[in-house]
Order: structure tokens, then sequence, then C-alpha cells
């Protein structure tokens, strides 16, 4: 489940979906769709970290030597298994180097091609994971605009990027 992001661009590019699960820079959709929302558990999970460490300090820091680095915590964890996140796509086009020409992009799938314009895909989400899971059916990812004019269709079963 690879998408390739080729044609007039300088490097051609392969992307796995299946790893952004790990990375930083994913999103949540109610960060993107409903900001209102998604400030509220913000600060409920600040809450939650201060009272872990606090909680980690008081108790474990004495019995811990040297201290153990630990990549995810617990919320952050149940917050992979259970989340919708997508990732920008300006990172990845960046690093494909698109040429000074280029002006739109051709979204190819299993049944359809689409085109859009070229700045368009650089404000765009692709949507990776749903309720936790990678996107087998209608993926490997989706794409989501910047201003939400497509979150009730977005385009689904991206396999293929070609800017031209």
């Amino acid at each position: 489940m690879i998408v390739q992001i080729a044609g007039n661009v300088k490097f051609p590019i392969t992307l796995d979906p299946t790893v952004w699960i790990f990375d930083d820079r994913k999103v949540t959709f109610k960060e993107i769709f409903e900001p209102e929302n998604a400030e509220s558990s913000i600060e409920e999970e600040d809450e939650l970290k201060r009272k872990s460490l606090r909680f980690d300090r008081e108790v474990y820091q004495q019995k811990l030597n040297p201290p153990v680095n630990k990549s995810i915590n617990r919320y952050e964890k149940q917050r992979i298994v259970n989340g919708t996140f997508l990732m920008p796509i300006k990172s990845f086009l960046q690093t494909s180097e698109p040429m000074k020409d280029v002006t739109q992009a051709k979204l190819i799938s299993d049944q359809e091609e689409e085109i859009i314009d070229a700045d368009q895909l650089a404000d765009s989400y692709l949507l990776f994971a749903e309720n936790g899971k990678p996107l087998k059916e209608s993926g490997p990812v989706h794409i989501y605009f910047h201003d939400g004019s497509n979150q009730d269709a977005p385009i689904k079963g991206i396999k293929r990027i070609e800017l031209q």
C-alpha cells in the first residue's frame, strides 16, 4: 500500500502511509476540521501529562536508575489505536522538488483519474488511518482539501500523484 509522487519532479518518491502513525507531523481529523472540539481535548491531554509526570517523579524516580526513555506513553498509545489521522502533503511535495512549470496534479486511483490545481494539492491532507486502522479497502490514502470543501466526499483510493 504505497503512494507514488511522480511526473514533472526532480526526485520521484514513494510514500508508505502505514508508517505515518509514528510520525510527529500527523494531525487528527478533529484538529483540522473541528478545531473548537480539538482545543479542549488538547487541554485535557496536557493536564493528564502534567499529572502523569508528577506521579512518575514522586513514585518511580527513586527506583529507576538510569531513567528509562518511554517513546510512547499510555495516552499516546490509546490515541493511536482509536484515532483518525491525516498527514499534510506539503513536505512530501517539497522533497520531490516539483519543476517551476507545474500547475496541475493528476490523482490516480484504481477507478478514476482526477486533475486538481497543484497549489490546492500542496495545501491538502492525506487521510491514512481511520479509527486507528490503515485504509485498506478504499486506500491507501484519501485527499482532503485544507478548506474542507470536500470533507463529505474526499478523493479516495489515491495510489499515484503525477505533477504536470
